[in-house]
């Protein structure tokens, strides 16, 4: 295991900017906000909140796929970095394909998720589009020759979320539960944003804990031949089921796809959910929320105040679930939110706020 560690001469420059009017920026943060945000200059030392990046081998994407880094000054003066107004500030969630069997249970779910992009990006609004199926979007698949299961193609999708786009979006997001690829040389993609049309599209297939085994329920059983427009093989096509690590996955690859379309890129600085993964394994180590830079980009982007925000975070985590008739109706059942894989997470915004409420 190799660590990516910068000095704090440099993380601090990557932070706050040598420029006086890109830095003036910084100072209109509180003390305590500082001081929070200063934790990312010691990356690792006994106490931090914030870890430096680890890199466990050569298929990682810091290594397999080298980007030049994004300090918060290149960021504020990129002059194609979208920025939400009053007239696109809507951000706009869309499911793609069956979500399981369970319609009460898999429509909480998709909730639970818009809950949570909406406490993530804090002051932004977020809602829900009526869901579609695979046919509706007229997209191209094929069924992976791994994995041998059925793979729809990210490039028509994002066509047809801008046609689907409403006219007060920031961005529009399409979620599904069917694996995806982005040209027919790649195995697969966890998702795509195009960040200039405000569109991204990612799937949780592989967040399934058997996907890469041979007992996945997902592998078709026989050999079939696509045929363009024969989407029948779709119907009652396998769904991973709802768990408590399927949430963190979800929210995590949703939250980073979202976060490029505000003009963030991959992070090289320290531990943070916009760093680029190749795999399961490295999109696991990503941590739930953003490292000081990309947390400073968003601010400026959105503005909020930062503690409000992570209370925002916390509330999802802890909050008992709201009655919801509409959703119970059909098997009067309440579910409540998986939150078990979140405990790390928990904990680490407490801390947080700690910091900033000096408790």
């Amino acid at each position: 295991m190799k660590l990516i560690q910068h000095s704090r001469e440099k993380l601090h420059t990557a932070l706050v900017s040598n420029s006086q009017t890109v830095a003036k920026l910084y100072s209109k943060y509180t003390e305590d906000e500082r001081r929070l945000l200063e934790e990312g200059l010691h990356p690792g030392e006994p106490g931090s909140l914030f870890k430096p990046i680890t890199v466990h081998s050569d298929s990682d994407w810091i290594l397999a796929h080298p980007e030049e880094p994004q300090d918060f000054e290149t960021f504020y003066t990129d002059p194609y970095r979208r920025t939400p107004n009053a007239d696109h500030s809507t951000m706009y969630l869309q499911t793609i394909g069956s979500f399981g069997e369970v319609g009460a249970q898999t429509d909480q779910y998709v909730e639970w998720l818009r809950d949570y992009c909406q406490a993530f990006f804090y002051g932004l609004s977020v809602k829900l589009l009526p869901a579609v199926s695979v046919a509706e979007t007229g997209c191209s698949f094929r069924v992976n020759s791994n994995s041998h299961n059925l793979q729809i193609l990210t490039g028509d999708l994002l066509r047809f979320l801008e046609k689907r786009k409403p006219t007060d979006a920031f961005c529009i997001v399409g979620i599904t539960m069917i694996d995806l690829y982005p040209r027919n040389s790649w195995n697969f993609v966890f998702g795509q944003a195009s960040l200039s049309m405000g569109m991204g599209v990612f799937s949780f297939a592989r967040y399934d804990d058997n996907f890469y085994t041979r007992s996945y329920a997902g592998r078709l059983k026989k050999q079939i031949q696509t045929k363009p427009g024969a989407y029948s093989v779709f119907e009652g096509y396998y769904t991973p089921p709802i768990t408590s690590t399927l949430l963190l996955r979800s929210c995590k690859t949703m939250t980073h796809e979202i976060g490029h379309m505000f003009g963030l890129k991959h992070c090289q600085w320290m531990n943070c959910v916009m760093q680029g993964s190749n795999h399961l394994e490295e999109s696991d180590r990503r941590p739930m929320d953003f490292c000081p830079i990309c947390l400073h980009k968003l601010h400026v982007s959105v503005g909020f105040q930062i503690a409000e925000r992570y209370k925002a975070l916390l509330r999802w985590l802890e909050e008992e679930p709201a009655s919801r008739p509409e959703l119970e109706s059909a098997t009067s059942l309440s579910f409540v939110k998986p939150t078990e894989a979140f405990q790390t997470s928990k904990l680490w915004l407490r801390r947080c706020l700690d910091i900033l409420e000096k408790r």
